[in-house]
């Protein structure tokens, strides 16, 4: 029922039940949406200023009374107040203009309103006490300086690689790589592989990007210019990515620079951001405008921004589930098109075929077979059913970042997977808003007559913040629909993208910025090691030792996370393939040959410290871990056989 009042209020005024509990929650909610464009009053105390509506409208429902005199009640009341934020008019129009919102809309607030008690009940369970938009400064000021910290890990990991791997006396020098790509694809190839070693790449400036990039995560870590810091480091990280060929192909270093490039679109791009650069509980941290709430005086967090970076974390998820569950490996439970936990054997091998195990993995490999089985079900359910939680109301969204650190921190205890698991955490960051944190921190939210993600005029926003918001907005409609497909390619593996969509994810895919994800698609059931030996006289063999792949069966697995030895790591996946399918290979028999500091830098030790070898030559050995009664036995932690030749002898003499 719409009707006239004679006594019209100045400003909108909304009115409410104040003995609701159910609507003194949401009240909070839309004051601080209509941010002062609405006055809120109880009926207790404004329902005598107008007579013309009956007390028992006022108790059935809200009601909006405009300053024309028009009052509104009910669902119809709720919509025209929330047309004074720009970002919700379209409930107000698809309420006058699409048929049957209005009956729903109106009947959904009818059942709530008759059981009240009832959606309080679920209001606690699902939002708690705190039923306002959320906001995420805290989420922002450690996630980015999370991603300082990941980003210098990373830079540093790789800058005590780099010589050895691609450096001018490594295994693929870069000085060579790219002017044979050069020569192959033309001008096209500056655009193919975007990086700053086009301009040089001797290893000196290698060096420079290391260091580079160190210094600038470390400034990124204490909050100083965080944006700028994220446009460099983006830029610097990918064209090492590039220059390192494939040494830096690893979906850790793609994530590093999807999240990397995403997160521009939520840092400040003051030099000196008040909410980051001050760590709380220092004196600074309220000495600086003790009279204002952080969120009055900080960069506002972009929604489109966030929105990116928890779809990012919602993609990773999301396909890293279903490709398990897709790819016909019967091991994740999918056998003859049907679910079945006596195939959920993925465990039954992953502890001990994994690339890189740690200590921890061989301890777990002796788990109880049922236990193994639960945990195959627990990572998938984490991994496809949780993501959907990432969306959902405060407290769903709360037990889903838990649930997916947990299984973060799990993996991290059986598995080297550098710097990987770190940077997954971090992007569960973003799902705790700052009202989690604890509702009575009133430096981290904004009163209630402003909403602190709310519009430029309200905020106070910088102009490079307003435009960086916009353009969030514009990667999201650029990169939306290709992601969209990554994951239903992940559901239907041998779906091609429209012809259009393929040609523009071939423009992006240079630059990392969008990528599909899903470690582990199918489990290795069987574990090849390649052991390298040199001789000098072609009849006694000494083996190289690498610093954390398996090798002597007597030495434990070792913990390198979340440094990454890029080395043992490429040699996991040469012993999947044949030698011809790795040609770095042949720059590491050569550089062993030759006595290359910078390659053989990158083992444990060199057993040819004086003088290199004459003779080199790869056997190949099926590795196991050993179980109790073996290893109490043989104090060894890994069984092996001699299979084959990997790569037969070659002598120094060859290279001439």
């Amino acid at each position: 029922m719409d009707l006239l009042v004679s006594n019209p209020p100045p400003k909108p005024l909304m009115i409410w039940d104040g003995e609701c509990h159910f609507c003194k929650r949401w009240i909070e909610r839309w004051r601080e949406i209509t941010a002062g464009k609405v006055d809120y009053a109880t009926y207790q105390e404004a329902a005598a200023r107008f007579p013309e509506i009956p007390i028992e409208q006022f108790k059935r429902a809200v009601a909006l009374i405009e300053p024309d005199g028009e009052a509104f009640f009910a669902a119809k009341a709720v919509y025209r107040s929330l047309r004074y934020r720009s970002s919700r008019k379209w409930l107000a129009w698809s309420y006058d203009h699409v048929p049957g919102f209005a009956g729903i809309s109106e009947a959904a607030y009818k059942f709530i309103a008759r059981h009240r008690s009832l959606g309080s009940t679920f209001t606690r369970l699902l939002w708690g006490n705190d039923v306002r938009p959320p906001t995420y400064f805290w989420a922002r000021r450690w996630f980015l300086r999370m991603l300082g910290l990941i980003y210098l890990i990373a830079f540093v990991s790789l800058w005590v690689q780099v010589d050895g791997l691609v450096g001018v006396n490594g295994m693929s020098p870069v000085s060579r790589f790219l002017p044979a790509v050069r020569q192959q694809l033309g001008p096209d190839a500056y655009f193919l592989l975007p990086t700053l070693c086009w301009f040089d790449a001797s290893n000196a400036f290698l060096h420079f990007l290391c260091g580079g990039g160190v210094v600038l995560s470390l400034l990124l870590i204490f909050g100083i210019a965080p944006a700028l810091l994220l446009v460099v480091l983006f830029v610097f990280y990918l064209s090492l990515a590039i220059g390192g060929q494939v040494f830096l192909n690893f979906q850790w270093d793609v994530l590093l620079l999807e999240t990397g490039f995403l997160s521009i679109f939520i840092a400040p791009w003051q030099l000196w951001p008040r909410d980051l650069l001050l760590w709380p509980g220092s004196s600074a941290f309220t000495k600086l405008r003790p009279d204002k709430p952080i969120s009055s005086t900080a960069s506002p967090v972009s929604r489109a921004g966030l929105f990116l970076l928890k779809f990012l974390l919602f993609k990773l998820m999301l396909m890293s589930g279903v490709v398990k569950l897709t790819s016909g490996d019967d091991s994740w439970g999918w056998l003859n098109h049907s679910f079945h936990w006596s195939a959920l054997t993925a465990l039954d091998y992953h502890y001990w075929s994994q690339p890189l195990p740690t200590v921890f993995a061989w301890w777990a490999d002796q788990s109880p077979e049922w236990f193994k089985h639960f945990s195959v079900a627990f990572c998938l359910a984490v991994e496809i059913i949780v993501p959907f939680f990432i969306w959902a109301p405060r407290r769903l969204r709360l037990m889903a970042a838990g649930l997916m650190i947990f299984l973060q921190i799990i993996i991290a205890l059986t598995g080297n997977y550098c710097f990987f698991n770190l940077l997954t955490i971090a992007l569960c960051l973003l799902l705790i808003d700052d009202a989690a944190i604890g509702t009575s921190r009133q430096d981290l939210r904004a009163p209630t007559s402003g909403a602190p993600n709310a519009s430029p005029a309200r905020t106070g926003r910088a102009l490079p913040n307003q435009l960086c918001s916009y353009a969030a907005l514009a990667v999201i409609v650029v990169t939306l629909p290709i992601n969209a497909w990554l994951i239903f390619s992940g559901l239907k593996p041998q779906s091609r993208p429209p012809g259009w969509l393929a040609k523009f994810y071939e423009q992006l895919e240079a630059f990392r910025i969008v990528n599909g994800y899903g470690l582990f698609r199918v489990m290795t059931k069987e574990r090849g090691e390649i052991v390298i030996e040199g001789s000098s006289n072609g009849i006694d063999w000494t083996p190289y030792e690498f610093k954390w792949k398996p090798g002597d069966v007597k030495r434990a697995p070792g913990w390198c996370a979340p440094h990454q030895p890029r080395l043992d790591w490429q040699m996991w996946f040469a012993a999947l393939e044949a030698p011809e399918q790795n040609p770095w290979l042949v720059g590491l028999i050569v550089g062993l040959l030759e006595g290359s500091p910078d390659v053989t830098g990158l083992l444990a030790h060199d057993p040819f410290p004086d003088k290199p070898p004459h003779y080199i030559r790869a056997m190949f050995y099926r590795y196991r871990f050993t179980n109790s009664e073996e290893r109490r036995q043989s104090d060894a932690w890994w069984k092996r056989q001699e299979l084959r030749e990997y790569l037969p002898t070659i002598s120094r003499d060859q290279l001439r």
